[in-house]
């Protein structure tokens, strides 16, 4: 998620947790206002705990040069660079000069560069 767009969160979740509850419960709410009051305080709160704990670090540029060589065996897994996991990561990644990556065995894998997986 973007520092902006965590802001933008942040903002209309408190926004919602604040507004019309308040304006329902200063005007002498009925039981149906109660309840509404209540589950709308309750999503702008999900909203806003689900924006903070929000990592930035996803972004951040990875960058990785002339690095060393590297072996997998016995089902391992060798990577000279960098590794995103499943995709995590949305910055930018730079990968130069990375050393020999080396899978021994069948089950072993080895990546130079950017690995995805």
């Amino acid at each position: 998620m973007t520092h902006g767009w965590k802001i933008t969160v942040i903002v209309l979740a408190v926004t919602g947790v604040v507004s019309t509850p308040l304006i329902w419960l200063l005007d002498g709410p009925d039981a149906g206002q109660l309840a509404g009051a209540s589950i709308q305080a309750a999503v702008g709160i999900a909203a806003l705990v689900w924006a903070l704990f929000q990592h930035a670090d996803d972004r951040a540029e990875a960058t990785a040069v002339r690095t060393g060589s590297a072996r997998a065996s016995g089902g391992g897994r060798a990577v000279t660079g960098i590794r995103r996991p499943r995709g995590r990561g949305s910055g930018p990644a730079r990968a130069e000069q990375t050393g020999n990556a080396t899978a021994v065995d069948r089950d072993s894998s080895a990546t130079t560069g950017i690995d995805y997986s």
